[in-house]
């Protein structure tokens, strides 16, 4: 046995072992890192991180997955970095809080070894405080009071873990017991992305009086629509990729707490010992409900009821009353929850500081990636230009110490362009400039694939014939890149070349021709589309991609709208009569692009994204509980009784 870093209690080999590879990912050498990363394990006992703090599903059985965690320790060094203080930053291992019904949370603090009183910069995680540490580390030498919190039923902290569920209560609690430390000067910010990211939103819509500042990055403004769901549609890869990812620790508790040599002590042969007490499931579902009942629940509220509600914030902006910089980025999954989070405290925050005090910053990728590269793409040199935790330190500089930095003297939105690859900055968000656009959708019934006749113009469509196509669900449409998470080694992220996608019969692609001149699009991107199915129910899918004059085709933004949720994603289903023709209006949510002379402008129409959205069955029944399907024959309209268009933020030289 061993000693817990977190007081006396004594903890496992396999959880040590486990303890000492998660810390050498994020603090010992690049070698023993790719040891850890090398690991797969199909139940989730250890999986790698992507750069947001996500793990990545493994494949290999629970039986071997302890032999090769024992035989991956072998190769990491014999002693591991652990965060310590120094001459200059004092560091505290595991100090516990207590939460207003008594459960034990534990952080870790960093501060300057300076006596005095620091303003607070909070994290509450669900994957690992250790990830931090580099960042509070930078941020404790630079004047700063650093708590990193294990939020409740994960890693080091007490309590029950399910999502969403404890996050205002206890982050209320929390920023309140910050603020009180012998170090704090009252003042408490909070930083982090995704989840993290929801942890400082579901803070601040309980308004803890001591809380100054918010910093969420790439986070959303609803857990039903857009983090769960999208238009009527599942979000399968995430919600499957993410779960799985947030299981393993619930697991790896689970086994901490009920491991007991003596239950097998008594069995021969000896070849037969059971080396954890988990009774053997039935099937791999029955571990869905043991260690992630929370899935199924998502499953059993497709609708915006009452269970989403008690976590909103888009209902709860005139709650928020601290200023707040929005970090979004194109090719995040959370997009437009990012950017409905800036305009939304801004019109309604609870506080004049609140309203004025919003910043926005549009990188690139989230968790699509960092860095120049992402997906397919090199962006250039100014895509390094803004890391994540430089910026937030530099907005609290300016929040709490006052520095007149660009966040004291420049305009509040600044946003990444892509196709001219270079930073601007904005009066506000969307560009009160950008002039909504309407590309009509023309053929002559023969759209289908990038082979087609499919094209756009702004000239209003006269008397075109219909383009049909048949959406099978058993060949869905493939998901090549786009807005990802949370397992980039099996389904990539980012801007992809579509080329495979517009080869398909089901796929009906519209171009303009290649253009004259530079043309900027930058906002919100909406497909207004008519369209009629032979099913009791399916999907329209729509994407917004760049060709360039090579044929390459990269996407830049999009969106699904199941048919029963036509009239509102958020009310009940509205079911279609098969045959009748109606209005679908798909959200794309939004982009900064210029294409380039000489480059068309693209938009793909089917239905399905496999698997980024779950597949509609065409029954009228959903697939959490039905696994029939049929085919269904959907048909686009465009004429000048059913005008569809691509309507598309113009923003003029």
């Amino acid at each position: 046995m061993a000693a817990s870093s977190q007081g006396s209690r004594p903890i496992s080999f396999f959880e040590a072992a486990f303890l000492g590879l998660r810390t050498a990912v994020t603090s010992s050498t690049p070698e023993s890192a790719a040891v850890f990363f090398s690991l797969r394990f199909s139940t989730g006992i250890l999986s790698h991180y992507n750069g947001l703090g996500h793990r990545r599903r493994g494949k290999t059985l629970l039986k071997k997955s302890v032999c090769l965690l024992a035989f991956a320790a072998t190769l990491l060094p014999c002693s591991f970095i652990q965060p310590q203080s120094t001459p200059q930053i004092v560091v505290e291992r595991g100090v516990a809080m207590k939460t207003r019904d008594g459960v034990t949370l534990r952080a870790d603090i960093y501060r300057p070894a300076v006596e005095g009183k620091y303003p607070t910069l909070l994290q509450r995680t669900p994957y690992n405080k250790d990830n931090a540490a580099e960042f509070a580390r930078k941020a404790a030498a630079r004047g700063y009071l650093v708590v990193v919190q294990d939020v409740r039923g994960r890693y080091t902290s007490e309590g029950e873990w399910y999502t969403f569920k404890h996050e205002s209560e206890d982050g209320y609690d929390t920023v309140e017991w910050a603020a009180a430390l012998p170090s704090s000067n009252g003042k408490v910010g909070m930083f982090g992305g995704s989840y993290v990211g929801a942890t400082q939103m579901l803070a601040a819509i309980a308004h803890p009086p001591h809380l100054a500042g918010i910093c969420p990055v790439v986070t959303a403004s609803n857990y039903h629509e857009n983090w769960t769901w999208q238009g009527g549609a599942f979000e399968q890869w995430f919600n499957e990729s993410w779960t799985s990812g947030l299981a393993q620790d619930t697991l790896n508790r689970y086994i901490r707490d009920n491991t007991n040599a003596r239950v097998g002590s008594s069995v021969l042969p000896l070849n037969q010992y059971p080396v954890f007490n988990v009774p053997a499931p039935q099937n791999a579902a029955e571990l869905t409900s043991e260690f992630a009942p929370y899935f199924l629940d998502w499953l059993d509220h497709p609708t915006y009821d009452s269970y989403w509600k008690q976590w909103s914030i888009e209902e709860n902006y005139q709650n928020i009353q601290v200023p707040a910089l929005t970090i979004a980025a194109w090719y995040d999954i959370f997009q437009g929850g990012s950017l409905r989070n800036y305009t939304g405290i801004k019109a309604h925050g609870g506080s004049e500081t609140a309203r004025a005090g919003q910043k926005l910053l549009v990188t690139i990728g989230g968790h699509a990636g960092g860095g120049r590269k992402i997906g397919a793409v090199d962006f250039g040199p100014a895509a390094e230009k803004y890391d994540d935790n430089d910026i937030t330190l530099e907005w609290y500089d300016y929040l709490f110490q006052g520095k007149q930095n660009e966040f004291a003297t420049g305009k509040p939105v600044k946003i990444f362009v892509m196709g001219k690859n270079e930073w601007r900055d904005e009066e506000a968000w969307p560009l009160e400039r950008a002039k909504s656009t309407s590309y009509f959708l023309h053929s002559v019934g023969k759209a289908n694939s990038a082979a087609g006749d499919g094209a756009l113009s702004t000239a209003a469509p006269p008397s075109d014939p219909a383009d049909t196509y048949v959406y099978d669900p058993a060949n869905p449409v493939p998901t090549v890149g786009g807005p990802l998470c949370c397992d980039s080694q099996h389904l990539a992220p980012g801007p992809r070349d579509q080329t495979q996608v517009e080869a398909r019969p089901d796929v009906l692609v519209y171009s303009t021709p290649p253009l004259t001149e530079d043309l900027e699009v930058t906002g919100p991107v909406t497909l207004d589309l008519f369209a009629k199915t032979s099913a009791a129910d399916t999907d329209f899918t729509a994407k917004l991609v760049d060709v360039a004059p090579d044929g390459v085709a990269i996407n830049l933004t999009e969106g699904i709208l199941r048919a029963k949720f036509r009239e509102s994603t958020t009310g009940a289903p509205q079911p279609i009569a098969p045959g009748q023709v109606y209005e679908y209006k798909i959200d794309l949510w939004s982009t900064s692009n210029v294409f380039l002379k000489g480059h068309r402008i693209r938009l793909e129409v089917s239905s399905s994204n496999f698997p980024r959205f779950d597949r509609n069955l065409n029954t009228g029944k959903d697939a959490s509980s039905s696994s029939e399907f049929v085919k269904a024959t959907n048909t686009i309209l465009h004429d000048a009784a059913h005008p569809s268009a691509l309507i598309l933020p113009v923003v003029g030289k």
